[in-house]
């Protein structure tokens, strides 16, 4: 049945929040020089107006915390400064995984800041550092409204100092008026500051947050009053030239399966090419990049493929990562019309295989209009590929977003992907384009959050039934969180630069969790839950549904442990192996209900030694599958993180089908020597592919933003250690101020 939209607005009925009076603290300019060094002795210092009362969000949110912060603010033409003093108990003792920047987790000390500059209460930027002086940066989107919508791949300039004692630590902050983008004139920026306390087991916040929302929720948010509006910063120019040489071979192996010998083959090559950054305005930024290089990002982590459909990689590279919510967060996971990672990827029709497309050059304009709109433009440029018959593609993205009542808001996208220089080329398909409308719901007290949308794409083959259409609620409390859904999508919606994992099917979905607090000497949180979700399409009446009974025990400890039953029902619409492995497929047409258990264990990460475990058993299709999955984690303090990955599948199926015994067994090395030198190294095994993977990058921060990168890959078939190409990248990079 076609999904019906109205019905859903049902569900929109007015929601009115308490009033409640919000905490706010005064910033004075600052009376005298401000030396960075953790100390909080110059006279500015002094004067300033402190402010703490910092509440409890973990365990409980109905109590001050324990252990109390103070924080001050003041600022001079160049930076906004905070100051903060953090009290500890007795022989506190701190936790980092290592000296590595952007850090997270709650297996870390540390103090945070986030400013929402225009008041909208959806976007924010946010600054930490801990006990050992390591620095974060990331942006807060969606008004932080649900745990995921933190970012820490933003990158900018800006400075912090630490010091230690036995009855407390001390920061001190200094973050560039050109670093983050503000509306002249406003004299009132919404901000909120936690801190968590590995020590205690705690997570306090300046403005309280109740403890079903992510500590970073814009709906909860204090202010900072200034004693006169920031001045525009001024110019602000960037440039980030690159230069990188690499050297790569392949080939020299014997392939059983063609019966041939692969020839050696090797290259190497010189490149160099540049990011610019241009703010245009306080409020705005232009990105532009040519002959952009991402061979320092480090491999996507393997998985072990067991599904019918394509499996979600996320975007890595930097250049798309900054402001990627303003394109990136338009539809809902699994269906979305713009996935960056699409750019720089072509497929050879030929080989059914994807190959890399080098992009030549592109830019983005992003950022606020006003308090109100949003926009983002992109575009790129990929190059030609005369081997496979593919010419020069350009991408375009336009979005646009309006903010509606408190915290909502209603946002356009249009993306193109389109060959301008050969437009007659019929081996091509010229074009492909997707026209969207989503409206995002966030009520005031952030207890009723949505998402509605529908899109359509365009090509010159398919012009009927090519729309994706959704509608999400959520209503979370304290005690209850319940969330229903509704999606159509056509038989020919095809969102090239997109993500849609499958198409022509009606889905719905609906779960309910009720969530207990016991007074237990263990246990802070003890939720059990009831899901369904279900596919049909207008053929064949239901395809899939998944029928779940889970309980989920959150611990003091910060641990957390969570099994669900599931009763399973699938429809093949055509053959398929569910081994991957190559065995005998089952057949099109054919349908299973199987039920299985699944097991999930997250240890506590302030440990040094800590173990987190995945476990699932039960039928499987026609058979039975047994699953065993997760890392064991030593943390080196600092110095790094070692991590020992691993998953095996055991599935059993009847004759003719066969089995299969899959393992995938990762070894990770993090080591950060200083806070400006890093070693990663990643080792993964995967028998389903049958490939050996080493991947190892050495990365030498020299200066803020500015880094030297030596990365080297190397894959081997795992029997004879054979190998079958390897590569080694050194780049450098330098931010240079205009």
């Amino acid at each position: 049945m076609k999904l019906q939209l109205s019905l859903v607005f049902l569900f929109l009925i007015p929601v009115l929040s308490l009033s409640q009076e919000r905490k706010s603290v005064h910033i004075k300019e600052a009376v005298d020089p401000i030396v960075l060094d953790g100390q909080l002795n110059e006279q500015s210092w002094q004067s300033a107006e402190a402010t703490s009362d910092f509440w409890l969000n973990f365990p409980t949110d109905t109590l001050l915390a324990s252990t109390q912060t103070e924080m001050k603010f003041t600022y001079d033409d160049k930076f906004i400064y905070i100051g903060a003093k953090l009290y500890n108990v007795e022989n506190a003792g701190y936790v980092t995984p290592s000296l590595r920047r952007d850090f997270r987790g709650a297996g870390n000390d540390m103090f945070t800041i986030s400013f929402d500059t225009f008041d909208d209460r959806t976007n924010a930027f946010q600054f930490g550092i801990n006990p050992f002086g390591v620095r974060r940066e990331g942006l807060v989107t969606n008004g932080g409204a649900q745990r995921g919508n933190l970012s820490l791949d933003w990158e900018n300039k800006w400075f912090g100092e630490v010091t230690r004692t036995e009855e407390y630590w001390m920061v001190e902050m200094a973050i560039p008026f050109k670093s983050i983008r503000y509306k002249e004139g406003n004299q009132v920026w919404n901000i909120n500051s936690y801190r968590i306390d590995s020590n205690n087991g705690e997570r306090s916040i300046w403005s309280p947050v109740p403890r079903n929302f992510a500590l970073y929720s814009q709906a909860h948010t204090g202010q900072l009053i200034w004693d006169k509006p920031p001045k525009k910063p001024g110019a602000n120019i960037s440039v980030i030239p690159y230069i990188s040489t690499s050297m790569d071979a392949e080939g020299g192996y014997f392939d059983n399966d063609d019966n041939t010998d692969i020839p050696r083959t090797s290259n190497s090559s010189f490149d160099a090419g540049f990011d610019a950054k241009v703010a245009v305005g306080p409020s705005m930024n232009l990105d532009i990049t040519v002959n952009p290089d991402f061979s320092q990002v480090e491999v996507d982590q393997q998985v072990t493929n067991l599904d019918r459909f394509e499996i979600f990689f996320p975007e890595r590279r930097q250049f798309f990562l900054e402001n990627a919510d303003l394109f990136g967060e338009f539809g809902s996971d699994g269906l979305r019309p713009f996935f960056s990672r699409r750019i720089g990827v072509s497929r050879d029709e030929n080989t059914g295989v994807n190959v890399q497309n080098k992009i030549k050059f592109g830019a983005r304009l992003s950022g606020k209009l006003n308090n109100n709109w949003r926009l983002g433009v992109l575009n790129m440029q990929a190059a030609e590929i005369e081997d496979i018959n593919l010419p020069q593609i350009n991408y375009t993205v336009t979005a646009l977003q309006r903010k509606v009542f408190a915290r909502s808001n209603l946002g356009f996208i249009f993306v193109n992907k389109q060959d301008l220089a050969n437009g007659s080329n019929n081996n091509f398909n010229q074009y492909n384009r997707v026209l969207g409308l989503d409206y995002n719901l966030a009520s005031p007290n952030n207890r009723w959050n949505g998402k509605f949308f529908f899109h359509k794409s365009f090509d010159k083959v398919n012009s009927n039934d090519n729309y994706a259409a959704s509608a999400n609620i959520l209503y979370s409390t304290i005690n209850w969180q319940i969330e229903g859904l509704i999606q159509s999508v056509g038989d020919n919606y095809n969102p090239e630069v997109g993500f849609a994992r499958r198409n022509s099917y009606d889905r719905s979905s609906l779960s309910i969790q009720k969530n207990y607090y016991p007074e237990s000497a263990s246990i802070q949180r003890i939720s059990p839950s009831l899901s369904y979700e279900g596919y049909a399409n207008t053929y064949l009446g239901t395809t899939d549904y998944q029928v779940s009974a889970g309980l989920e025990f959150s611990m003091l400890n910060t641990s957390s442990i969570n099994l669900t039953l599931n009763e399973n029902y699938i429809y093949l619409f055509s053959a398929f192996d569910p081994t991957r492995d190559g065995n005998q497929q089952l057949p099109e047409g054919s349908d299973y209900n199987y039920t299985n258990l699944q097991v999930r264990y997250n240890g506590d990460t302030r440990n040094a030694f800590y173990i987190n475990l995945n476990a699932n058993a039960g039928q499987y299709f026609n058979g039975t599958r047994t699953r065993l999955g997760g890392s064991l984690n030593y943390r080196i303090q600092p110095y790094g993180l070692i991590t020992m990955d691993f998953n095996y599948n055991r599935i059993r199926l009847p004759e003719p089908y066969g089995d299969a015994d899959l393992f995938l067994i990762g070894p990770r090395f993090d080591i950060t020597f200083t806070k400006k030198l890093f070693w990663t190294t990643f080792i993964q095994y995967n028998s389903q592919i049958d490939n050996l993977n080493i991947n190892s990058r050495i990365q030498w921060r020299f200066k803020p933003v500015s880094d030297v990168f030596i990365a080297y890959t190397d894959n081997y078939f795992p029997d004879d250690f054979t190998n079958k190409n390897r590569a080694l990248v050194i780049k450098v990079t330098y931010w240079l101020n205009l």
